[in-house]
């Protein structure tokens, strides 16, 4: 079933919005200081390849205050945005009988996407 819904969800979008996080995280790369943030946009754009079958999960451990400033950064600078469109798809989806597995894959998005560092995606 999750081999199905992966399919589906690479042809209605997934593919485009995986090059898209992609695409940003070799920009961040570029510059040193947006390296960590890279690494949080290829994270999450791997996710968004195959999302069926994979959680997003809270690192084990303490994380360090560098994670809560950098989430702060992220959430500043773009990561609201993302992650309050990834609830409208998520809404839009839910309507629909068909739709609500995708919807909970927008919404597992949207948890990794407002705040990425000490997540971990399984």
């Amino acid at each position: 079933m999750n081999l199905i819904g992966n399919i589906i969800w690479l042809i209605f979008g997934g593919f485009v919005v995986f090059v898209e996080y992609m695409i940003s995280g070799i920009l961040f790369c570029l510059t040193i200081i947006g390296i960590p943030f890279g690494l949080q946009c290829f994270k999450i754009g791997l996710l968004t390849l195959f999302p069926f079958g994979r959680q997003v999960r809270e690192v084990p451990g303490p994380t360090g205050c560098i994670a809560t400033v950098f989430n702060i950064i992220w959430i500043f600078t773009g990561g609201i945005w993302v992650a309050l469109s990834h609830l409208v798809f998520g809404l839009l989806l839910a309507l629909t009988i068909i739709g609500i597995p995708f919807a909970r894959q927008h919404f597992k998005l949207m948890s990794l996407t407002f705040a990425p560092f000490g997540k971990e995606v399984i």
